[in-house]
C-alpha cells in the first residue's frame, strides 16, 4: 500500500506553503476561468463534447509520452474514475453550462460545491460537518439562488442543472482524492496525465455519438480550442496538482475562487454583461461562502486581523 506525507496528501495540514508556491499555483483557476469566454465566443456552437476532448485527450497524451510513466496496479481504475469526475464529466458539464449561460453565472453556480464536498466527506470519511462550515456552505447555496432566480435574464434550467451536477462532479473528485491520497513516486504531471488522458477517453464515443464532428474550424475556432488544450489543460493541470502537494490544504481550498472571479471580470469588461442590485449580492455572497467554508472561525478571525477580546470581557 501507498503512503503520503502529510504535504502531499490532500487532507493535510502544514505550514503555510509561501507567497511563491501560492501564486503559481493560483494561476490554473484563474486561466480556467477564461473558459467560459473562449467558449462562447470562439467555439462553434453545438459541440461541448467534442470541446471537452479537444481540450482534455491531446493534453493527456502528450504529458504521458512527456513523463513515460503510465498508472498502475489501483491507479488504473482510480485514474479512470478521478479522470472521469474531474475532467470528463466535470469538463462536458461546464461547457454545456457555459452555452447556456452567462460566463460569470455559469461559473458562480459552483458555489453550491462546500456544501456538497461537506456531505460527501461526511458519508465517504466520517468528517462530521461542523457549524461554521455547514453554514457557509448554506450562505453558497442561497448566493447561487439570488443569481439565478433574481435576474432579469431567462436563465436557462438545463444551464443551471449542468453547472450544479459540474459542482457535484468535482466535489466527487475532491474527496475520493483526499480519501486515496497520491501515488507515492509519482509527480504531478504524470498525475495530471493519467486524468487528461482518462477523462478524454470517456468523452471521445459520447462526443462521436451524440454530436459529431464539428464543422472544420476557423482560425478563430482554432484559436480557442489551442488556448483551452494548451494554457487550459496541458501548462495547468500539473501546476494545479504540484501545489496541492506543496500548499497546505486550505491554502489551496480557496484559490478556485479565481475562476468565477476572473469569468464575471471578463464578461463584464469585454461582453457587456451586468448584474442585478440582487444578483451581485449573491455573486459576492456565494464567493464569500466558499472562502469562509474552508477556513475556521479561529482562521478567519487571523486573517482579518480582529483583535482578540480581553481577559475579562
Amino acid at each position: 500500500m501507498t503512503q503520503v506525507s502529510n504535504r502531499s496528501a490532500p487532507g493535510g495540514a502544514s505550514a503555510p506553503g509561501g507567497l511563491a508556491p501560492t501564486a503559481l499555483t493560483a494561476l490554473a483557476p484563474a486561466v480556467w476561468g477564461t473558459t467560459y469566454l473562449v467558449t462562447t465566443e470562439f467555439l462553434p456552437p453545438g459541440h461541448p463534447l467534442v470541446s471537452g476532448v479537444i481540450r482534455a485527450l491531446p493534453a493527456g497524451l502528450v504529458l504521458l509520452a512527456a513523463t513515460r510513466t503510465p498508472p498502475r496496479g489501483a491507479w488504473l481504475w482510480r485514474s479512470l474514475l478521478l479522470g472521469t469526475l474531474n475532467i470528463g464529466a466535470l469538463f462536458a458539464l461546464l461547457f454545456v453550462a457555459a452555452y447556456r449561460l452567462p460566463g460569470g453565472v455559469a461559473a458562480t453556480v459552483l458555489a453550491v460545491q462546500p456544501l456538497l464536498v461537506v456531505g460527501l466527506a461526511f458519508l465517504l470519511l466520517g468528517e462530521r460537518p461542523t457549524r461554521w462550515r455547514l453554514g457557509w456552505g448554506l450562505a453558497g447555496a442561497a448566493g447561487v439562488a439570488l443569481i439565478v432566480l433574481q435576474g432579469r435574464a431567462s436563465f436557462d434550467p438545463w444551464g443551471v442543472l449542468a453547472g450544479i451536477a459540474a459542482a457535484a462532479s468535482m466535489a466527487c473528485g475532491i474527496v475520493l482524492t483526499k480519501r486515496w491520497g497520491l501515488p507515492e513516486g509519482v509527480g504531478p504531471t504524470a498525475l495530471a496525465g493519467w486524468q487528461l488522458t482518462a477523462g478524454g477517453l470517456v468523452l471521445l464515443p459520447l462526443a462521436l455519438a451524440f454530436e459529431g464532428l464539428p464543422p472544420a474550424p476557423d482560425l478563430r475556432a482554432v484559436g480557442g480550442y489551442t488556448w483551452l488544450a494548451v494554457a487550459g489543460a496541458l501548462l495547468t493541470y500539473p501546476i494545479w496538482f504540484r501545489g496541492i502537494g506543496r500548499l497546505p490544504v486550505v491554502a489551496v481550498s480557496f484559490l478556485p475562487l479565481l475562476s468565477p472571479v476572473v469569468a464575471a471580470l471578463l464578461g463584464l469588461l469585454l461582453l457587456g454583461e451586468s448584474l442585478t442590485p440582487w444578483q451581485g449580492l449573491g455573486f459576492a455572497l456565494a464567493l464569500a461562502a466558499i472562502a469562509a467554508a474552508q477556513l475556521t472561525p479561529g482562521a478567519a478571525r487571523a486573517l482579518i486581523r480582529l483583535p482578540s477580546p480581553r481577559k475579562g470581557e
